[in-house]
């Protein structure tokens, strides 16, 4: 046997047995949780992949606002919407009983603030009313599910906005993604194929800020670690059952590279922080099998 091949047969059997590693470590993380969990994984410079449960179509939740920015910084790139135009807020637009930094912000004071504004809190701060904004100022869900389609993203289906998912529980698992879905759409924006290079900064910038969900994929990595992300959550019904816990990211090695990552806990009758556990631990997981 030449030595290159036998070099690539050490490689490959020392890659196939990191990742049986990985798997090992990640099934003793869900073992005896109830609850179905969908994790993704893939290195964006090595082409690593980790799935299980990756193709189950499993609710977003507040995950959605990072696709629904997409398509609204998308009618950017395009010309129909600038980031400094202003919109109206009032209370028509502000809804009470609901997450809302915006209404906390600027409920009946009647202002207009600048798109881009309405952005960062939808997406940073996970705003539901600026959600519905954006989703109002795009022409409905049908817009960002058009932009998702004709970028090739599979598994993924967003019908109705916050608004309804907070009247009907059963609504939110109309909004689904597969966690192979969301990393697969991570990469793509990444590589500039969902946006423009300015439009691709500009969101990055804002998903690094997210200040949501602390206690999930951020909560064991080092500080300062470079995580651009966005959270979900759906609370508990009556019955006791988290609906989802998700959060998806890109993380930024030490080395400079980089990997995609979706962990979503749906149907669980686990506490929240129990929930929230099962993603931090996950991240902390992933992350030492990067640098080891």
């Amino acid at each position: 046997m030449k030595k290159t091949a036998l070099l690539f047969l050490l490689i490959s059997a020392f890659s196939f047995a990191q990742t049986s590693l990985l798997e090992q470590k990640i099934n003793s993380i869900l073992k005896n949780k109830k609850a179905t969990v969908g994790v993704s994984v893939l290195g964006f410079e090595n082409g690593f992949k980790y799935d299980q449960n990756a193709d189950k179509k499993l609710p977003m939740q507040s995950v959605f606002k990072f696709h629904i920015a997409a398509a609204v910084l998308n009618a950017v790139d395009q010309g129909k919407l600038s980031l400094d135009q202003k919109i109206k807020l009032d209370e028509s637009n502000l809804l009470e009983n609901t997450w809302s930094p915006l209404h906390d912000q600027y409920a009946g004071k009647n202002v207009e603030i600048p798109l881009s504004e309405v952005i960062e809190y939808t997406v940073a701060l996970s705003d539901n009313n600026g959600c519905d904004i954006l989703l109002k100022l795009l022409g409905g869900t049908q817009t960002v599910q058009k932009f998702m389609d004709s970028k090739g993203i599979k598994g993924f289906k967003i019908k109705y906005n916050k608004e309804a998912m907070h009247k009907a529980w059963n609504a939110q698992y109309e909004n689904y993604s597969t966690t192979k879905s969301a990393v697969d759409v991570l990469k793509k924006f990444y590589d500039g194929k969902l946006l423009s290079r300015k439009s691709t900064d500009y969101l990055m910038k804002v998903m690094w800020s997210t200040s949501t969900g602390l206690n999930k994929m951020v909560e064991q990595l080092p500080k300062n670690t470079p995580v651009a992300r966005k959270t979900g959550s759906s609370g508990k019904n009556k019955e006791g059952i988290t609906g989802a816990e998700n959060e998806i990211a890109i993380v930024t090695l030490p080395n400079g590279k980089h990997y995609a990552i979706a962990v979503f806990v749906s149907n669980s009758s686990e506490s929240e922080t129990v929930n929230c556990k099962i993603i931090s631990d996950i991240s902390r997981t992933v992350w030492e099998y990067f640098n080891k």
